[in-house]
């Protein structure tokens, strides 16, 4: 009995030991990998801490909001950052118009039909993240594409864009370049979905559409016709809402968020490896083909953010006056009206890369 309770001890003993040991390299191998973080010194000072407060951030696009900032090790902010991911910069400015969040970001031709809601939308625009203007194009079916070789060509034809949206824009500043009225050609409104399948089977001889349905179009055989590269800004807008803008503690924690948000620009630009790794995989593309796509488009245009300029409400308001004669807006506006200038001066002391 001695013997047996003896060796009952002993294999205690050396349970305990391996149980510590295997908890030690447990809590070395935890050590050894923490979670990234990149030291980040902003270049405005605040008076006040910002531990008390919460931004509520919606975006119709990750890779220029949490995902970039999660990847570059930039999220650690002084302050809570709640995100929600919306399809669409329409749907943004309907939650800060409902007061469900303080900012958001997306694309020039929503804050115009937001303006004309109740409350003027409850937003301003208050800073540009400059971008490419790459894959929004004119394009033409594999069908037609030996009949048309010119805007002009489409005299008479089938020519399917998404309403009420940059493509809407650049298509009419194309046909009247061509000497084309908008009536000229047959106008057919689609999704970006719909549309891509149309100019593939030949159901509409030409599109206009951006991203992904003009990609997947030109490797099912269709070509481009033309290119907006030169027609868009490529200003991709952040938007406030008027309580967020006016509090200086959400303030000056927004100002802080978009540094970061430049930073993080510039290390996906610096890791494009690590940045196509981590972002392909939340879209399910293939990390070659998004590298591709993400290097291309940061060569045509840096992306940063940049404070509001002369240049960019020149922008919009062209693009207003085009909604205005095309009759999508009932009444013109005022394109300087959208804006918030109150951060300028701050984030003009962003690094420009």
């Amino acid at each position: 009995m001695k013997k047996n309770a003896l060796i009952f001890v002993l294999i205690t003993i050396l349970s305990i030991i391996l149980t510590a040991c295997s908890d030690q390299d447990m809590g070395e191998k935890q050590s050894s990998s923490p979670t990234k973080e990149t030291v980040f010194t902003p270049s405005n000072k605040y008076n006040n801490e910002l531990t008390g407060v919460t931004l509520s951030i919606g975006t119709a696009s990750s890779d220029l909001a949490q995902s970039i900032l999660v990847a570059a090790g930039l999220d650690n902010t002084p302050y809570k950052v709640d995100y929600h991911q919306l399809r669409g910069g329409n749907l943004v400015l309907e939650a800060i118009a409902a007061g469900q969040i303080d900012a958001g970001s997306g694309s020039q031709i929503p804050p115009i039909f937001a303006s004309l809601s109740k409350n003027g939308g409850n937003f301003k625009i208050i800073a540009i993240r400059k971008g490419n203007t790459l894959n929004q194009e004119l394009i033409v079916s594999p069908q037609a594409k030996d009949s048309i070789k010119t805007v002009a060509d489409l005299k008479g034809k089938k020519v399917a864009y998404v309403k009420n949206t940059t493509a809407q824009y650049f298509l009419y500043k194309m046909l009247t370049d061509a000497g084309l009225k908008w009536e000229d050609i047959d106008s057919l409104p689609m999704t970006t979905s719909d549309g891509l399948s149309a100019v593939v089977t030949g159901d509409v001889d030409a599109l206009a559409s951006y991203d992904q349905s003009i990609i997947q179009a030109k490797e099912n055989g269709a070509v481009t016709l033309r290119s907006a590269e030169d027609v868009l800004s490529g200003d991709f807008y952040w938007y406030a809402a008027f309580n967020t803008i006016n509090d200086p503690a959400k303030h000056a924690a927004l100002v802080d968020y978009l540094e970061r948000i430049n930073e993080a620009d510039e290390w996906a630009r610096q890791h494009p490896d690590e940045w196509a790794q981590a972002y392909a995989k939340e879209t399910n593309q293939k990390v070659e083909d998004y590298k591709r796509i993400f290097e291309a488009g940061e060569k045509q245009r840096k992306g940063r953010i940049a404070p509001v300029d002369s240049a960019t409400i020149a922008s919009e308001q062209d693009i207003i006056d085009s909604f205005y004669k095309l009759g999508a807006l009932k009444q013109n506006i005022d394109a300087a009206s959208l804006f918030d200038r109150s951060f300028d001066k701050e984030i003009s002391n962003f690094k420009v890369y």
